[in-house]
């Protein structure tokens, strides 16, 4: 490693961590300068993960949440080229500093999986008449081998709190969610409507069907594992329904077989 190079090193670990040592040959005053860069630069990244999860910091609290920004600041100091990447796994650091309250870690990570949608690549979706056009000639071997390639928007999280309710009464600052608990997990599905990153709670078993799908399943096993759980009568209606209803909502870009 070359001089500069370890400078550089030294330099960077100071920035982020205030115990390391500061580099070789500096000075009192040059200590000064970097605490005041150091806070500087930590609150650039704070500000941006306010901006990324403003109801994530309205539930923990201004004052846990900047404390739990300053520590996934220092233990996943930013490595990408854009801001977009700071509040990558700021969920996992909620989840380790909020142990109690594992409803803040669950709302910072629906508020990420927003933000990658938000900038996910664009997609044009798969519509009722395109879908129909595509399928219009296969046989029964056909459907059973039914693959779904969905939008890259998409994202597929698990919670136990009603999150459509949560979003809505944080939105206008309340921070009294106690009552929004679910009585079993239910899957959340995100994505990208035009430009605007959107969710719906979904029942556990729908989001399990479209984790398999997501896997490479084929519609046949889909419908299989509904029909054990449901029986094959209301698991034709339940899965002609979710069909429906991805295609509707644009989750669909292609199928495939």
């Amino acid at each position: 490693m070359s001089g500069l190079a370890r400078r550089q090193q030294q330099f960077l670990a100071a920035l982020l961590d205030e115990e390391a040592p500061l580099p070789a040959g500096w000075q009192v005053r040059h200590a000064r300068g970097l605490a005041i860069y150091r806070n500087n630069y930590r609150g650039g990244l704070i500000d941006t993960l306010r901006d990324t999860y403003p109801r994530t910091e309205v539930l923990a609290g201004e004052a846990a949440f900047a404390r739990a920004a300053a520590h996934h600041c220092i233990t996943h100091p930013p490595s990408s080229w854009t801001l977009d990447q700071v509040g990558a796994g700021f969920s996992a650091t909620c989840a380790e500093l909020f142990r109690d309250d594992p409803d803040v870690a669950e709302l910072a990570a629906l508020e990420w999986a927003m933000q990658e949608a938000f900038v996910a690549r664009d997609a044009v979706p798969l519509d009722a008449s395109a879908f129909a056009a595509a399928t219009a000639h296969w046989d029964e071997d056909g459907w059973d081998g039914l693959k779904l390639v969905f939008v890259a928007s998409m994202h597929l999280l698990r919670t136990s709190r009603d999150l459509p309710r949560m979003w809505h009464k944080l939105g206008n600052g309340e921070s009294d969610c106690e009552a929004d608990r679910l009585t079993e997990p239910h899957s959340v599905i995100v994505w990208r409507e035009s430009e605007r990153p959107v969710f719906v709670l979904r029942p556990p078993w729908e989001g399990e069907a479209l984790a398999a799908f997501r896997d490479g399943a084929g519609f046949g096993r889909v419908c299989g594992a509904l029909a054990a759980k449901f029986g094959e009568e209301r698991a034709v209606t339940e899965a002609g329904a979710m069909l429906a209803r991805w295609i509707g909502d644009g989750l669909v870009e292609r199928v495939d077989q």
